[in-house]
């Protein structure tokens, strides 16, 4: 069923309907048309370029966020945490079936209003989409909506780690045959290996003073459940190769990774990598190497 992108009450008035119904349908048709965004997204997109004060977006955003479905308590937890926002977010997606295809529909919620509100646009904007479609969104579009002038740095980088973290969840999914399991494929395994499975998942890892971009690599590296992660700064072998912006004072730039885990069983290395990638979000921009050997446990035992 399509939902309507509803608008807060305070826009009913002459001036901004005149406004919303003349630019709704020729605001940056060609922009849009070219961001690979879903449906939902591109209504929204649209919308959001056509309102015309500022404020009036910010307010559209607050009401957004009072109309977001609260999150069940038992989904705030750190697989479902958004590395790198202001505030804390949580996000979760679970599949169904749609005329034979798999779809996903998205929950979640941030502590911060204005956070809460781009967390509800990323929710109605992608749930009851398939993986492929959610893969397909560029972030630009956040630009072309205007929504972008009301966010801070730090609140538009948590929104590019909002949408990564959705993609990620969303990968999980590409390669599943039924697109029904909430986590991994253990049908083929032993009750007793999969509890074997299970307990070897690392979930803690410990921080080291003075790496901030070695402890966010490891806290985001978490969420694909591993059974083995090393993650290696080799920062001083590229002594010509400076850290990014911001990261400049511990001087990390290039790392090796090793990890195992489920999540890459039967996965092409092209996707186990994009699948890294969109995990780690915004802290690709942050470094300038990373040398990637991902493995599923299957494949070592071979």
């Amino acid at each position: 069923m399509t939902r309507a992108f509803m608008f807060a009450p305070s826009f009913n008035n002459a001036k901004s309907k005149q406004y919303l119904s003349r630019y709704t349908l020729f605001s940056s048709s060609e922009d849009i048309e070219s961001l690979g965004l879903t449906p939902q997204l591109e209504q929204i997109t649209r919308a959001f370029s056509s309102i015309p004060d500022e404020k009036l977006r910010y307010k559209q955003m607050l009401y957004m966020a009072n109309q977001l479905k609260p999150l069940d308590p038992s989904l705030a937890v750190p697989e479902n945490k958004v590395p790198g926002c202001l505030s804390t977010v949580y996000v979760d997606c679970k599949p169904s079936k749609k005329d034979d295809k798999t779809v996903l529909e998205f929950v979640g919620d941030s502590d911060g209003l204005l956070t809460k509100g781009l967390v509800a646009l990323l929710v109605r904007g992608l749930s009851g989409c398939t993986p492929e479609e959610i893969q397909k969104v560029d972030p630009r579009f956040i630009e072309v909506a205007k929504i972008s002038t009301s966010l801070t740095p730090g609140r538009n980088n948590g929104f590019l780690n909002m949408l990564a973290v959705m993609k990620a969840k969303a990968l999980k999914y590409v390669n599943d045959a039924d697109g029904m399991n909430d986590n991994f494929d253990l049908s083929d395994e032993s009750e007793g290996e999969a509890n074997e499975n299970l307990s070897s998942i690392i979930s803690t890892f410990q921080e080291v003073d003075g790496k901030p971009m070695y402890n966010l690599m490891m806290d985001s590296l978490l969420k694909l459940k591993p059974t083995e992660l090393e993650l290696v700064d080799i920062s001083d072998q590229h002594a010509g190769h400076a850290g990014a912006k911001g990261w400049e004072e511990s001087g990390e730039s290039h790392f090796n990774l090793k990890i195992i885990a489920d999540v890459f069983d039967g996965m092409p290395l092209v996707k186990r990598h994009q699948l890294i990638y969109l995990v780690l979000g915004d802290v690709m921009e942050k470094i300038h190497a990373l040398q990637i050997n991902a493995k599923s446990p299957s494949e070592i035992k071979n």
